[in-house]
């Protein structure tokens, strides 16, 4: 088996769009990197085409214009990324090669759900608390508002731990973390900023975040002072 034939066998393109940091969606369509494209024009799969540019081919032709390489150089990068063995004369291991996710791919798909999951939340917290903000002190506190009130800070800091960062640091995060995305992300998925949804119960943080879960009844008492503060200065008094 020839090189060429073993990357093509083990590795499709959607594993490489993904590994090189293109997001694909759940239909398997991504913005195409070969043109300016604002809306997903590329369908990725074991091959890909693009039904604007018509860009199409397999995973080394992909690799090969992604990064500028001829086939063979790209083939070989692909190896490299991929963990496919050959030898100096560009033949591949003699024995099956299975498709498979190396552990550098589960790290870097890890820490890409990790910042694209928190970084969503954050937008929807920032669009919280200017949507359910109280008009008056007479209004009931919004779940969604006291949940943002809560939780932007500590979103913000992990965002910021990962950004600033090692390469280390910022898997310990995402892996540290996958509990909790798997919380947060359904309550996001496919939904506009500012759908209606409950309060949840969330991390239990040094940052002055309680765990409590929060209703639609929720009163004012249930709020910490600093957050009574924020929202509604004139109902509290005292340092």
């Amino acid at each position: 088996m020839t090189l060429f034939e073993a990357v093509k066998q083990s590795v499709t393109t959607r594993q490489a769009a993904e590994y090189y940091g293109i997001r694909v969606n759940r239909n398997g369509m991504c913005l195409c990197p070969f043109h300016e494209d604002k809306h997903p024009s590329m369908k990725v799969d074991k091959r890909f085409h693009c039904f604007a540019c018509q860009a199409d081919g397999d995973v080394i032709d992909f690799a090969s214009r992604l990064h500028g390489l001829d086939a063979k150089e790209a083939a070989k990068r692909l190896a490299a990324d991929f963990g496919i063995h050959y030898d100096g004369q560009g033949r591949a291991s003699p024995r099956p090669v299975k498709p498979k996710i190396s552990e550098k791919l589960k790290q870097y798909q890890a820490e890409q759900r990790f910042f694209r999951v928190y970084a969503d939340y954050l937008h929807l917290m920032k669009d919280w608390r200017s949507l359910y903000a109280r008009r008056t002190p007479e209004e009931n506190w919004h779940p969604l508002f006291v949940e943002a009130l809560q939780n932007q800070d500590y979103v913000e800091y992990l965002l910021d731990s990962y950004l600033s960062g090692t390469e280390e640091e910022r898997a310990e995060l995402a892996f540290a973390h996958r509990d909790e995305q798997n919380k947060v992300f359904p309550r996001f998925e496919g939904r506009m900023p500012g759908a209606k949804s409950g309060g949840m119960e969330f991390w239990s943080t040094k940052r002055r975040h309680s765990r409590k879960l929060y209703r639609k009844d929720a009163s004012v008492k249930e709020l910490s002072r600093s957050s009574q503060r924020l929202c509604c200065p004139e109902r509290v008094t005292g340092p």
